[in-house]
């Protein structure tokens, strides 16, 4: 390192010094007194503060004496004590907390009875008794007897907010921490204190208050004059910032006790972010999940999806042993060896007989980073194909090219804190609330200082929050869009710093990403790219996509082969390409594979005929945590560790790795072993059969030059699609909290999902002659739909209906993905 380099500039930071019970600090200008006695070790009691909300001086639990130079520079005391989380520190400020000055112990002592007048002496029945900061500086701050002797006030109990959030208003203390929260950063303002005085109280409020569209929850509302339901993806932080037990969740109440459960550190597998969790279990089953802090991902926060959905791993249809089907048809347990010689016989002679149809691998978008490579690898070594593919949603070989060039093997590249800053972010297929999750809520934070784009048909409620302004585009079109943006957004672009994130949908947009890249050129924006599905990030590095090979290398280059055959120990790889997932269901549906192995894959989620491509093929084997439709279909089922009981790592959208630890030991063998095991059988070392392996293998590998990656895709862009009268285009996508299989034994969490309805234009529901009621969607499949329409500020000749809620199933029941053309009948 060069000396200039040694000297590099640094940003001045004004900085004040000012001391605390007698010890001298500097902090920068601004510091809140209670955040600066935290740099010295000195802890000043509080309820209402949270380092991540705003201060608002709630609780005044944290009154502490201050004394401050007045314009003189005479060192004044302030006539009574101050609340130290709403007092910016100054120069030459002098402050006293409970350690140092009586009359600040009076005071928060004083503060304290006030507090506990009301509140019910119920802790030995509360959740949040062993964990209760009330609970805890009661009898560090507070008075050893109450004077109090009065009846103390009441209310019925419990308040459902939501179907998953339950509220005690009488533990209530008024530290505003749940509806500063939900205001500040999740922007569902659905609570909010109501009346005065000793009435004064949390509630949910009436849509004439807040501006509810009605478009509310199904499920469990508020049987309460405070109005509709807490209706908010994020709600479930509530519970876990909530200093004294008022709002609890319908999932965990009266389950366990703090001190009886043993906290493990995790990962969240429900989306791309790879949210910091924290895995609290009792004897081998997950009793709650947290939000564990992470400043450069989640922060403190992480959705509710996170929080409450993890029952899915141990219901009753869960795996233990294997399972193979007998000469009566039926599937009966057998031993580990049985079963893993039966899967090595039936894949032999699927790829190594002379007349054989050869095999494919669908693992699913959920799996880690390990399980991926292993996948990958256990395609090409062992199968002699590329036919692997984890993307079981929209994909296309555009996608393939884009992901090869500028994806794969980059490391981390636009991050969190990037896309906070960002003076413009462009979204390009992705919804940030329904698709991402934590990357709604750091956006959120730069709302008014952010300008927002979303290429889409219409402004979602989640894109609203975020202040975005509307690129129409009717779904397949989004590359004609993106083609003819208007100045205004080309300039925000070319901002420095600016963003463009594209979806895994803009892989159903012929030339969408083609042109999402020329706009990056264009603009110089950093351009992201962030599926849904935890896993896909990590499948795209590990090689398991039937393109590419690890690190981002073209599985068509001969120079990439033997990169990669030289660490893996053969002497050469397939070379063809190979067929996507939808390509490999159309095979194996008509009978051209002889096997077949998926792992973690829902039938309902695909367009295809899965379900016909698993009955068409002589010989399927599932890897999965559970029975599911495939184990119907299959010849040997695998029982694989779920993400509490395994080691691993997930790569997030930022090209992160996150990696997590056992929480819970068992016997349960994570998916790289399994196909270890199966490899060995086969008289071949895959290599899997460890984590620190896999690590050295995926380290030797590395990434690869620009000469052995596939070329950016230069796809041209669809046409925009004319509709007529009663033919219309379909747009949908996933939302949050819906009918997923990682949802599956949470009744409360899908109490809170929206409701499924049917959005149309006014121009369009005119023309359906639609004023009210219900509409039926039919698609290529015999099935339709029937749902409630809601007219909506959106395109015209679009109708959007959510992929996969409560009676709207669009892969199952319609066959169809966004983009294709939809019939839809109506009436008055």
């Amino acid at each position: 390192m060069t000396a200039t380099a040694d000297k590099a500039t640094v940003a001045p930071v004004d900085t004040v010094t000012l001391t605390i019970d007698g010890t001298e600090v500097t902090v920068p200008k601004g510091t809140m007194i209670i955040r600066a006695a935290e740099q010295v070790g000195i802890e000043i009691p509080r309820f209402c503060d949270h380092p991540a909300l705003k201060p608002v001086g709630a609780c005044r639990q944290c009154l502490v004496d201050v004394a401050a130079p007045d314009r003189e520079g005479n060192v004044r005391a302030f006539p009574k004590p101050q609340p130290s989380c709403a007092m910016a520190a100054t120069d030459g400020m002098v402050v006293n907390t409970q350690d140092t000055s009586e009359e600040a112990e009076r005071a928060q002592k004083g503060v304290m009875e006030l507090l506990l007048i009301n509140h019910p002496l119920d802790c030995p029945t509360c959740d949040k008794g062993g964990e209760c900061p009330l609970q805890n500086q009661a009898l560090s701050a507070g008075n050893a007897e109450s004077r109090f002797v009065d009846t103390k006030r009441v209310f019925e109990k419990p308040l459902p907010l939501s179907s998953e959030i339950l509220l005690d208003r009488e533990r209530c203390i008024l530290c505003q921490r749940c509806t500063r929260f939900s205001k500040e950063i999740a922007g569902d303002a659905f609570i909010d204190l109501q009346n005065r005085g000793a009435m004064q109280q949390i509630g949910t409020f009436d849509e004439d208050v807040l501006g509810f569209d009605g478009y509310g929850p199904v499920g469990v509302a508020a049987e309460d004059e405070s109005g509709k339901a807490f209706s908010s993806y994020f709600s479930g932080n509530t519970v876990q910032i909530c200093p004294v037990g008022a709002l609890t969740s319908a999932a965990y109440r009266f389950r366990s006790r703090p001190f009886d459960l043993v906290s493990s550190p995790g990962v969240s597998e429900h989306d791309s972010s790879g949210s910091a969790i924290r895995v609290d279990h009792r004897h081998g089953t997950v009793m709650r999940r947290l939000a564990d802090l992470d400043p450069v991902v989640n922060e403190d926060w992480i959705t509710d999806k996170d929080r409450f959905a993890f029952k899915w791993q141990n219901l009753d249809d869960r795996l233990t042993k294997p399972l193979m089907r007998n000469d009566e048809g039926d599937l009966v347990e057998v031993p580990w060896p049985d079963a893993i010689a039966a899967v090595a016989a039936g894949l032999a002679h699927a790829t190594r007989e002379e007349d054989a149809k050869g095999a494919a691998i669908l693992p699913g978008g959920r799996i880690t980073l390990e399980d991926a490579y292993a996948y990958g690898k256990f395609a090409r070594i062992v199968l002699s194909t590329n036919d692997v593919d984890t993307r079981s949603r929209i994909a296309s070989d555009e996608e393939q090219s884009f992901l090869g060039a500028h994806v794969a093997g980059t490391g981390l590249g636009v991050t969190f804190a990037d896309l906070e800053k960002a003076p413009s972010v462009l979204l390009v297929g992705f919804e940030a609330e329904d698709e991402g999750g934590v990357v709604f809520l750091r956006m959120f934070k730069s709302v008014g200082k952010q300008q927002v784009f979303t290429v889409a048909p219409l402004v979602s409620p989640g894109s609203a929050k975020l202040g975005a302004t509307l690129v129409p585009a009717v779904p397949g079109a989004e590359g004609a869009a993106l083609a003819g943006l208007d100045k205004d957004a080309v300039k925000a672009l070319s901002e420095e710093g600016a963003v463009i994130i594209v979806g895994e949908r803009a892989a159903g947009s012929a030339g969408a990403l083609t042109e999402a890249l020329k706009l990056s050129r264009k603009t110089g924006a950093r351009i992201a790219w962030i599926p849904r599905r935890a896993g896909e990030r990590g499948a795209v590095d590990a090689g398991a996509l039937p393109g590419l090979l690890p690190g981002g290398r073209d599985a068509g280059s001969a120079k990439a082969r033997a990169e990669v055959a030289k660490v893996w120990g053969v002497d050469d790889l397939p070379g063809a390409r190979g067929r996507d997932a939808a390509a490999i269901l159309v095979a194996a549906g008509a009978k051209r594979l002889d096997a077949l192995i998926v792992g973690g894959v829902t039938p309902s989620d695909l367009t295809g005929d899965a379900l016909k491509a698993l009955e068409n093929t002589p010989f399927v084997v599932s890897l999965e945590v559970r029975r599911s439709e495939v184990s119907d279909y299959a010849d040997v089922v695998l029982p694989v560790a779920p993400p509490t009981e395994k080691s691993g790592t997930y790569v997030n959208w930022e090209g992160r790795l996150r990696g997590f630890a056992t929480a819970i030991p068992t016997d349960a063998i994570p998916d790289h072993r399994v196909l270890s095991l199966i490899a060995r059988e086969m008289g071949v070392d895959l290599g899997t059969h460890s984590l620190a392996a896999i690590a050295n293998e995926i380290a030797a590998l590395g990434t690869t030059e620009a000469s052995a990656r596939p070329k950016a895709p230069a796809v041209k862009r669809a046409a925009e699609k004319a509709s007529k009268k009663k033919d219309l285009v379909l747009a949908s996508w996933h939302q949050l909290v819906d009918e997923g299989s990682l949802q599956d034994g949470e009744p409360y969490l899908a109490g809170t999902g929206r409701t499924a309805v049917a959005r149309v234009s006014q121009a369009t529901a005119d023309a359906l002659g639609v004023t009210d009621g219900m509409v039926t969607l039919m698609g290529r499949s015999r099935r339709s739909l029937e749902l409630p329409v809601h007219v909506t500020d959106m395109v015209d000749g679009v109708v959007w209906v959510p992929s996969k809620s409560p009676g709207s199933w669009v892969a199952r029941d319609l066959g169809l993905e966004p983009g294709d053309s939809i019939s839809v009948k109506g009436g008055v």
